[in-house]
């Protein structure tokens, strides 16, 4: 037995320690909706070595300021850092108003190249001395420095030009045809593009895309701000219609000779992953098929243009997406790695110029990212992939025998910087538990010191947590999930759902990294009484073929059979209140909302689709098409996938909302829908955003974000 006084100092203890825990809890501070929105990626976000880079040839490396206005430099034998730069020296040097250090480079070991986006200036840190390189016209958009010879291409409205460091300005196209676009992104932004213009390795030459537009059709939007609001026509090509007529021109700067480069196997099919050969001679175009179920990776001569050969090419009956160009180890060889999805999940290949596969280097059952590099004189290359959980983003290694390790041993989302060397590595990282970290590791992967263990900038504000978990889909696929709490949380009661989807190919919501991929307000929806709750169903990324090809010719039905699974697992949990579910998602996420609402009526009560994709007739070619095919091959398939075929089945509040000049999904999406609701006498919520694009940004976030939550809490 114990005695009364012993009895007596634990309820003394006991009552101490809850007191300490709610004068803890008391002292915190609520987090407001215009905070969890605006500065999420500001003040709020956990702190890390900003633009860390190596300093070439050396152990020494350079990152900036919270605010980039300094440069820190330490190197790895003596990690101590000291503000070694300061751009208000540099300017004065410059004669120069660069805002920052942002976007800086090391060019060798003694030069630092500096950009506001239209000067460029080359900064000598030994001598403190500089010069501006090149001035480009303010009307320049798209602009792309090359290092060794210092210059810059650039382009105004649909035409390229170079700006040469000796002032000069080369205009390599003249288009007076609006249709004819030169050095710009094509196909959408699809197959891994994101810019359209390709310096050769030595900058002697110049690639670039080019798109012949004449049989897109003109779509309107409308700006507002003039009096009268005048008509703003952009190019859309919607599935099944005429599509982009792409070319890959190449220039060469000294000679001024100009060759074009069209696809081989149909006009309107498409041309990406451009690469150049290290030894510039060739040039290496990926062309895929319109039908995107086939594409060869083509060898071109770079000083003729003319056809060389076929390296490879691969054939699909769902379809085939090259994202990624090829990459050279060495640049004393043309022999090249290719990633692949042709076994099931993306993996690295060696061939050569030739097309001889040397060595599949990689057998993965997970999927590789992307290729960050090769060190060893190009024997070793380092690329990151998901590793066995497709939540994390990791670092391995492997050699031209296939020999393979992890650098990055610890879970998490990784980033990483190797120096001239290839004997030391930056690593950067975050996870489920860690706000940040950062890191000097040797090349085998261990530890040399740790430079930064951010604080959790969070502690400070009253907010739930967040529970990762796995439940299994029909097909018996396991579905990751995200469960945010709010900090009180009770299991005891009963709490209303916010079901947050995306659910769209390419897309991951859910990461193990810091906030787990998850939006704050999404906390502060919490501490209003909710479970916010988000699944990634079959198609969405980072899984692996099988799992994402399933949507094939059918968007919208496998992807809500898996979220039907999560609210019937969300049903299954003793504080769900099921009878109060809301759903809320963007663009693909929007669809997946509309689809929810309308082909399974009654399992949500309140609906809020933003910028959805309502008809996939009225969606772009380059992405609809690979998904759900024409229109005229696929008619069962567009018509079971489209809001207007289940409009009428509508039960529970919808709010639809869209930016008045969304140019990736069109406004007639919304519109149509609403007067298909007008037309059946169903009464729906429309809001539009005047003059925002697809994605609400700036202030104007806060309104819209608090538009859908209150929307919620009103109607659940």
């Amino acid at each position: 037995m114990y005695s009364s006084k012993l009895i007596m100092k634990r309820i003394i203890l006991i009552v101490a320690v809850f007191q300490i825990a709610f004068s803890v809890s008391a002292q915190k501070r609520e987090l407001t909706l215009s905070e969890s929105v605006l500065q999420q990626n500001r003040t709020l976000r956990p702190e890390s070595m900003n633009a860390f880079a190596w300093i070439p040839t050396t152990n020494d490396y350079t990152y900036a300021s919270a605010n980039y206005q300094s440069l820190f430099k330490a190197t790895v034998n003596n990690t101590q850092a000291v503000e070694w730069l300061k751009i208000a020296d540099v300017n004065a040097v410059l004669s120069a108003s660069l805002p920052n250090f942002y976007g800086y480079t090391w060019k060798d070991a003694q030069t630092l190249f500096l950009t506001n986006g239209q000067d460029y200036y080359a900064y000598n840190v030994v001598s403190k001395t500089g010069k501006k390189l090149v001035s480009l016209p303010k009307e320049a958009q798209n602009s792309v420095f090359e290092p060794s010879t210092m210059n810059v291409a650039f382009t105004i409205d649909n035409n390229l030009s170079v700006a040469k460091s000796d002032g000069s300005i080369i205009q390599i196209t003249k288009n007076t045809d609006k249709n004819i676009v030169s050095g710009q992104s094509i196909a959408r932004n699809e197959f891994g593009i994101s810019g359209g213009i390709f310096w050769s390795p030595n900058g002697n030459a110049l690639a670039y895309y080019q798109k012949d537009e004449t049989d897109v059709t003109n779509y309107p939007l409308v700006d507002i701000t003039e009096t009268p609001a005048t008509l703003m026509n952009i190019k859309y090509p919607m599935a099944g219609q005429g599509s982009e007529k792409p070319s890959v021109g190449i220039f060469a700067l000294a000679t001024g000779k100009l060759v074009i480069i069209q696809p081989l196997h149909g006009s309107d099919n498409y041309l990406t992953n451009l690469s150049w050969t290290p030894d510039e001679k060739f040039v290496l175009i990926a062309e895929v098929n319109r039908d995107q179920n086939h594409y060869w990776l083509n060898c071109f001569d770079a000083q003729t243009g003319v056809f060389v050969r076929t390296i490879l090419e691969e054939t699909n009956d769902k379809w085939v997406e090259p994202e990624h160009p090829a990459f050279f180890p060495s640049n004393l060889s043309t022999n090249f790695v290719w990633i692949s999805e042709k076994d099931g999940f993306n993996n690295l290949y060696y061939y050569t110029i030739e097309g001889k596969l040397i060595k599949q280097l990689t057998s993965n059952k997970f999927v590789v990212k992307n290729i960050a590099t090769a060190i060893n004189n190009g024997k070793e290359i380092v690329f990151s992939s998901t590793g066995i959980s497709p939540l994390n983003t990791l670092y391995y290694l492997v050699d031209l025998n296939g020999k393979q390790r992890c650098l990055t041993i610890e879970e998490g989302t990784h980033s990483l910087s190797f120096n001239s060397s290839g004997t030391y590595f930056f690593d950067q990282f975050s996870s489920h538990l860690v706000p940040n970290k950062c890191e000097l590791k040797s090349k085998n992967g261990n530890t040399v010191t740790t430079l930064l263990v951010a604080k959790n900038k969070l502690a400070d504000i009253q907010i739930g947590s967040a529970d990762i978990g796995q439940i299994k889909g029909k097909d018996g696929s396991t579905l990751y999930t995200r469960m945010i709490k709010p900090s009180n949380f009770d299991p005891t009661k009963k709490y209303p759902v916010l079901v947050y989807v995306y659910g769209g190919p390419h897309a991951q919501m859910i990461t193990n990294s810091w906030l787990d991929g998850a939006n704050l307000w999404m906390y502060w929806m919490a501490e209003q009484g909710y479970i916010v709750f988000t699944l990634d169903n079959r198609g969405s990324g980072e899984r692996g073929f099988a799992f994402e090809s399933q949507i094939h010719r059918q968007l919208g039905t496998v992807e809500m059979e898996d979220q039907l699974s999560g609210v019937s697992y969300l049903k299954s949990l003793p504080f769900i209140d099921s009878s109060r579910l809301a759903v809320h998602g963007w663009s693909f996420g929007g669809f997946m909302t509309n689809s929810l609402m309308l082909r399974n009526p009654g399992v949500f009560n309140v609906g809020v689709a933003g910028g959805p994709v309502t008809d996939w007739k009225y969606y772009e070619i380059m992405y609809g098409e690979r998904y759900m095919d024409r229109p005229d091959q696929n008619k069962e398939g567009y018509e079971q996938a489209s809001l207007f075929t289940h409009a009428k089945n509508l039960k529970g509040d919808l709010l639809l909302i869209h930016g008045s000049v969304d140019d990736v999904v069109v406004p007639q999406h919304n519109y149509a829908l609403n007067k298909k609701f007008i037309e059946l006498g169903i009464q729906v919520d429309f809001f539009t955003y005047p003059m925002h694009k697809h994605n609400v940004v700036g202030k104007d976030r806060v309104h819209l974000i608090e538009k859908v939550l209150k929307y919620v809490i009103e109607n659940n």
